[in-house]
């Protein structure tokens, strides 16, 4: 496939979805965060973090495989040729 065809196949619906799901994930697991630093023996509020946290690596490692690395610094692999100079970043959408 060329670029030019990988670059019309680019579902941005799908890519919208899956960064929203990763939000949404995210923003429960800050607040179970904070909630634990005040209530370090809630042991539903462990299972419960643990379960997204799961959860988020998992989606996270789905979004990557579709559609490239979320984070740099070594964070994310990069399938051949080099991710990164495609667009749209994470941050671009």
């Amino acid at each position: 496939m060329s670029e030019e065809q990988q670059k019309q196949a680019f579902d941005k619906e799908a890519y919208q979805a899956g960064l929203k799901e990763l939000q949404v994930l995210d923003f429960a697991l800050v607040e179970l965060n904070l909630y634990l630093n005040t209530h370090p023996g809630d042991l539903q509020a462990i299972q419960q973090f643990n379960q997204l946290a799961q959860k988020r690596q998992a989606v996270a490692q789905q979004f990557e495989l579709q559609f490239g690395p979320l984070v740099n610094f070594g964070n994310s692999y990069s399938r051949y040729p080099w991710q990164w100079n495609e667009t749209p970043w994470p941050w671009q959408v």
